[in-house]
């Protein structure tokens, strides 16, 4: 039987405290929403020591992970926050190929970590940054009798306030960065410049008219992995941040992409084409601000991506119910200016928040138009294989709720070893130098995070 426990408490605590006191405990996760934003930033979410952990490799995840979703669910008051306690993981974006039978995976160098992994958890802490207001859920699961699970619910209660209990705002001293060695990364210069001009002959070939080029750094490091998300956190704020450790390795994101939201029937996805770094000089900033909303190219290719995304939600969303809600904004970050759409659908009722996920995975924003013809040309584009790098990360709530980011501006750490990607857009007049440009601009607070002066190009 579902039995849980909610209480709500007002609080001062920072997010990054309560965080710094699960930090050295198993599995534990941080949906951090470091950059303050009325419309995504309201809440974080904070847990560890799951109690069931699915993973998978080279097959489809999503028929097991309905199966344990169904197993652990309960109903939660509609005024609660969206997400009380449940599953938290992540789809790797090499899953495609398992999803898209017609693609064929190369043989590349690789993490060697699962395609997915999710966590299962019966405790959760959460802030809301709007009301200033501190949640904690526990939960009864596994347990299926009622009254072993009141009393584990009330046990890990206990325990989570206590942890809480011991927290003070004092400002967390971070430690000196610790300079990687052995920084490289997949392609040079040259290679980078090939490959833009490579993809932008299968555009002029009419194979595609959009793709999404990336590049791998990796580099050894004695640094933690939750050192180097604090600095990352600090470097580049987001919506999307997160800190997710799944046992042998870590994932360090500052995502600002929205890949897909579903809350109740309501589904939305936020793609995400369009940036030119940040200055730091007011009238430099407002030129770059305005050069990027100026920019035909930029624009064609966020419509381009706004059509794919709306085509995967239709296979699952009463046609009539998908619209645009926004088509073309402008959102500051500390390193870059984007443009986003919003789009959004009603699921139809034999559709559920799995059916979505798989319908839309890998987001549209992050492989290209049409989507399959691109997925091939990367494979044969990149030298490197993406492994998490636009993937995704987020939760599947036991009360029916599910919010994932796409994996970029995001690290993985597997023991000394770091692993990122950066890219971006190629389309009919992209040039291959400002790409260039740009991939640095993406990959910069993540060689900062790491301790590392300057790319190795």
């Amino acid at each position: 039987m579902a039995y849980y426990i909610l209480r709500s408490f007002k609080t001062n605590l920072s997010a990054p405290a309560i965080f710094e006191a699960f930090s050295r405990r198993k599995g534990v996760f941080f949906l951090d929403s470091s950059l303050r934003c009325r419309e995504r930033g309201r809440f974080s979410f904070i847990g560890s020591d799951p109690f069931l952990i699915f993973q998978t490799k080279g097959k489809d995840p999503i028929p097991r992970l309905r199966q344990l979703m169904n197993r652990y669910s309960f109903r939660a008051p509609s005024s609660s926050p969206p997400f009380l306690t449940g599953a938290v993981g992540y789809l790797s974006y090499d899953l495609g190929f398992a999803f898209e039978k017609s693609l064929r995976a190369g043989v590349k160098e690789n993490p060697g970590i699962p395609e997915s992994f999710f966590a299962f958890y019966n405790t959760a802490v959460i802030i809301d940054h709007w009301k200033r207001l501190l949640y904690v859920c526990a939960s009864g699961f596994p347990e299926s009798s009622l009254r072993p699970a009141k009393l584990l619910a009330e046990n890990n209660f206990r325990r989570t306030l206590r942890l809480i209990e011991g927290v003070n705002n004092q400002k967390i001293k971070h430690p000196r960065a610790l300079p990687p060695w052995g920084l490289k990364t997949s392609m040079d210069k040259q290679e980078y410049l090939r490959a833009v001009q490579t993809a932008k002959e299968y555009i002029r070939r009419g194979d595609i008219y959009q793709v999404n080029l990336s590049q791998e750094f990796r580099a050894r490091t004695k640094a933690t992995a939750v050192d180097i998300y604090r600095r990352l956190r600090s470097l580049s704020p987001s919506c999307f941040s997160a800190y997710f450790d799944a046992g042998d390795h870590q994932l360090l994101s500052s995502s600002p992409e929205r890949f897909l939201l579903v809350e109740g029937k309501r589904v939305s996805t936020r793609p995400m084409k369009g940036t030119r770094p940040r200055a730091g000089k007011a009238g430099r900033d407002l030129c770059l601000k305005n050069d990027l909303l100026k920019s035909a190219k930029d624009k064609a290719e966020l419509m381009m991506i706004v059509d794919l995304e709306r085509n995967d939600l239709g296979k699952v969303c009463d046609y009539h119910s998908l619209r645009v809600k926004r088509l073309r904004q402008l959102e500051a970050y500390r390193t870059v200016y984007q443009t986003t759409a919003d789009i959004e659908g009603r699921l139809y009722k034999n559709k559920d928040r799995l059916d979505a996920l798989r319908s839309c995975f890998p987001g549209g924003s992050i492989t290209g138009c049409p989507k399959i013809r691109s997925m091939e040309i990367i494979e044969k584009l990149e030298k490197h294989r993406r492994s998490i790098y636009t993937g995704a990360l987020g939760y599947l709530s036991y009360s029916g709720n599910m919010d994932f980011n796409i994996l970029i501006r995001t690290i993985l750490k597997k023991k000394e070893r770091v692993y990122f990607c950066s890219g971006g857009g190629i389309v009919a007049d992209s040039s291959a130098r400002r790409e260039f440009q740009e991939m640095l601009v993406k990959a910069g607070a993540m060689l900062k995070a790491i301790g590392a002066r300057k790319a190795p190009l």
